[in-house]
């Protein structure tokens, strides 16, 4: 996944973007922007346990 922080003006004033790929998400500062990145490269980078499905009980 390609992320993108970058400063954005719209007709409300100027505020931040972070660029997922092809979805953008705003901020009111780029330190908010920075947080939202730390935390979401945070998450990506756990470990994930998938499910167990030979496991699972068909109905």
């Amino acid at each position: 996944m390609k992320i993108l922080v970058r400063p954005t003006t719209t007709p409300k004033g100027s505020s931040w973007q972070v660029c997922l790929d092809q979805h953008a998400v705003s901020f009111r500062s780029e330190a908010e922007a920075r947080r939202f990145v730390t935390v979401l490269e945070e998450r990506l980078k756990a470990p994930h346990v998938l499910p167990d499905w030979s496991r699972r009980i068909a109905s």
